[in-house]
């Protein structure tokens, strides 16, 4: 009855409601429980026969609205769906009633044989450790096994039957051999509860998919975007452009931002300040010498980052130790370990750079006919403009599934969790 889809098991009681009838007279199948009017003399097991009480169901069944009908699951009853209904119904109970279009495949296949089954479980068993390959190749390594174990006058079944049976029984097999087993690594660390500012800080790296000029009469280049997340908040800290790929300097010199309050450029209005209670921004301004932007500054208690050489460098380990930070690697091939940080490089592609000149796509296949072509802004310009966005439209926007466990119906911003942890 599991296999049944929701909605379904009331059209299956409904059928076995009358079939019961044409069996007994009565919907419930029993005549010490009758219905109002029950046994209607058409369906009076004293008076009529079976095939009289079959034929007047069917009648009865094909008076009904043809769309009323169509949506219980009765329309196209004839006397011989009547006798299917009741065989199913004396060999599998209530579930022998069900259409087998609302039934998943039983997967019972006559050519699939205990030699074939071991065959094809000892192939995909041979296969785990190795390279990923074709359907084909797997084949024949099932016809080898037949042959070298049974001899060759077993029969195996057709390519068609063996692909079949393959993605039914263990998959597409889409994935990489390298992804696979992610899910046998061992857990070095268990869950990280965050539940404050500052406690995890996820660090990460792509390739800005915009091209950018180094200064005005530069040519169109890549440059990387390394970003500094705070993954209770979802607050981007710190983020720094380089024309090529970050080195163990640039990401120190996050941290450093991350740690700093953010000046205000002469080009923010009021709204971009500093807005947390508990901390008035005349104290935060007069600790910094300057007045400070809207976005948070801390000292991280743990870093987290992927395994790239450049978050092993033992200059960056040994800067991280000196700021007391702990150092809690993402395990190999497990991306939630950091999925907030890639999260958010996808929702800047989908809310800002999607929308510049000379943005280039995901990757090769999505891009451009000659999006270097196009007028690009300069390294600087973009600086400016990812830092404008990330103050005055990412600080504000609501989180959504990313709202807090005490308040999950509120409405939260990445602003309003930095505010609420001072109260």
């Amino acid at each position: 009855m599991a296999d049944l889809p929701p909605g379904k098991l009331e059209l299956v009681r409904l059928r076995m409601a009358h079939l019961l009838e044409v069996g007994t007279g009565f919907r419930s199948g029993n005549p010490e429980d009758p219905r109002p009017g029950e046994p209607r003399p058409c369906y009076d097991p004293a008076i009529t026969t079976l095939t009289e009480r079959r034929w007047a169901k069917v009648a009865e069944l094909a008076a009904m609205d043809r769309q009323e009908a169509r949506l219980l699951g009765l329309d196209r009853v004839g006397y011989r769906t009547l006798i299917r209904w009741e065989r199913g119904r004396e060999r599998s109970g209530l579930i022998g009633c069900a259409d087998d279009r609302w039934l998943r495949p039983g997967g019972r296949r006559p050519s699939i044989g205990p030699e074939i089954r071991e065959a094809i479980f000892a192939v995909h068993a041979e296969l785990q450790g190795r390279s990923r390959v074709g359907m084909a190749t797997r084949t024949r390594l099932i016809h080898q096994y037949v042959r070298e174990t049974y001899g060759p006058d077993l029969h195996v079944p057709s390519y068609n039957t063996l692909r079949q049976v393959w993605h039914e029984w263990f998959g597409p097999s889409g994935s990489r051999p390298r992804n696979l087993g992610a899910a046998d690594l061992p857990v070095r660390s268990g869950h990280v509860l965050v539940d404050r500012p500052g406690q995890v800080v996820a660090l990460d790296t792509t390739v800005l998919p915009v091209m950018v000029r180094e200064g005005v009469f530069g040519e169109p280049v890549r440059a990387h975007l390394t970003l500094a997340l705070d993954v209770f908040t979802h607050s981007l800290c710190a983020f720094r452009l380089t024309l090529v790929s970050d080195t163990a300097v640039d990401a120190a010199m996050l941290l450093r931002d991350v740690m700093l309050p953010l000046p205000m450029r002469p080009e923010w209005g009021p709204e971009m300040e500093w807005p947390y209670p508990g901390l008035p921004s005349a104290l935060v301004a007069e600790f910094a010498g300057h007045p400070v932007a809207g976005l948070p500054f801390f000292s991280p208690e743990t870093v987290t980052t992927d395994h790239g050489s450049v978050y092993r460098n033992h200059h960056l380990v040994e800067v991280e130790r000196r700021l007391g930070c702990n150092i809690l690697p993402a395990r190999a091939l497990r991306p939630p370990d950091k999925h907030a940080v890639e999260r958010a490089f996808g929702a800047i592609r989908t809310l800002l750079f999607e929308h510049l000149p000379g943005y280039t796509g995901v990757d090769a296949a999505d891009r451009g006919a000659a999006p270097e072509d196009e007028d690009v802004l300069t390294l600087e310009e973009m600086e400016h403009l990812v830092a404008t966005w990330i103050v005055g439209i990412w600080q504000r926007r609501q989180l959504g599934e990313y709202a807090p466990a005490w308040d999950v119906g509120g409405s939260h911003s990445p602003n309003t969790l930095f505010a609420a942890s001072f109260e």
